[in-house]
């Protein structure tokens, strides 16, 4: 991936500024549609590729352009089908996305920072402390990669892109908007805005941002009832407290039927009580929305243990005996550090680094048979 810095990255540009792009090069804004629609298709790796350009365009666009991806990753399988990836980008910095399989939907987990600033206490990657955001080139091709390795190891299509990897999505903002585009653009990858999810930790002024300028659906980490808890478990929550966080999400411009999914994990003796059930509910009571419950990874790297079923049931029942959708999320990934919270940018092993235009299944995990 290493190109001259003169040359623009063209898996950067949405299709209006790829549109820009070809008309300063003297071309026809068509032009630029047109390229779209060859870049993000799988194997397209070189403009001699595109073979409705004329000679003497793709000649300009060696010269002037290129198209980043990721050639190798390690890949680790998980004893339940998780799938982590983890990718070395040009500055040596590593970020990990996860696929999750399942019966009717394979679900991408996406990065968009290296690292994050956010802090929250039950979460291995706010320890990491926060390096950089991500190009939206590398987000995308977070999904490229995926994608084609999917595709060459018959695990079927991507279905679902979840943007709950590392870092805080809206803190990176104009990337991720770029990224979505691209993503949602029929000429590039071609996914529903309904099948897009970006997740949160509650940036008050980017999630107004996001409703206005998207319509993909949106999840809040919320993880507890009052200020004084929220607080210690998420810095966030000192600079847009839970008050000004609900009325954001009451307001929230959606299409009609859609709701925020809140996102919360039970931290046992600290946010799991009949107590916080009942208020969580009454909290969210003006807000449309569904609920997801997940106790605490244990192997996060944090002092917090995780409530027992018996416990999850009870505040899932609180609930639903109040009219909400409760979900309990299934932890996937725990064994190779793929879990939420756990993603952390470690265990890059060069040796181990494996193609991604190989066509046979490779796996640092325990058997190379799965997922």
């Amino acid at each position: 991936m290493n190109v001259a810095a003169k040359k623009t990255d063209l898996k950067n540009l949405t299709q209006e500024q790829l549109v820009r792009f070809v008309e300063s090069l003297g071309q026809p804004a068509f032009r630029g549609r047109q390229i779209l629609a060859w870049i993000y298709r799988p194997g397209i790796i070189d403009f001699t590729q595109m073979t409705d350009l004329a000679k003497e365009f793709r000649a300009i666009l060696t010269q002037s352009a290129f198209m980043s991806r990721f050639d190798d990753c390690m890949v680790e399988c998980s004893r339940d089908g998780a799938v982590k990836f983890a990718f070395r980008l040009d500055d040596g910095q590593i970020i990990e996305s996860v696929l999750i399989p399942e019966e009717d939907r394979n679900t991408l987990c996406v990065s968009s920072q290296v690292g994050c600033a956010m802090g929250c206490s039950f979460c291995l990657t706010g320890a990491m402390g926060f390096c950089r955001n991500l190009t939206t080139a590398e987000i995308v091709n977070q999904v490229c990669a995926v994608r084609d390795w999917t595709l060459a190891h018959d695990k079927g299509l991507l279905t679902n892109i979840v943007f709950m990897g590392m870092g805080e999505p809206l803190a990176n903002f104009d990337n991720l908007l770029d990224a979505i585009a691209i993503l949602t653009e029929q000429r590039g990858l071609d996914f529903s805005n309904r099948r897009i999810t970006v997740s949160t930790c509650g940036l008050v002024p980017q999630m107004r941002r996001l409703g206005e300028e998207t319509d993909v659906n949106l999840a809040v980490s919320l993880h507890a009832v009052n200020d004084e808890v929220r607080s210690r478990l998420m810095p966030v929550n000192k600079r847009y407290p839970i008050a000004e966080l609900i009325e954001v999400c009451r307001t929230y411009r959606q299409k009609r039927r859609k709701r925020i999914m809140f996102e919360y994990t039970l931290l046992q003796g600290i946010n799991d009580s009949d107590a916080d059930a009942v208020q969580l509910a009454e909290l969210l009571r003006e807000v449309p929305c569904k609920i997801n419950l997940l106790a605490v990874n244990p192997g996060s790297g944090s002092a917090y243990q995780s409530p027992g079923e018996e416990r999850v049931l009870c505040f899932q029942r609180i609930l639903r005996d109040r009219g909400y959708t409760v979900f309990i999320r299934t932890s996937r990934g725990e064994d190779i550090s793929a879990a939420c919270g756990q993603l952390a940018g470690k265990g890059w092993n060069e040796e181990q680094a494996i193609s991604l235009d190989k066509t046979t299944l490779q796996s640092t995990g325990t058997d190379d048979n799965r997922p």
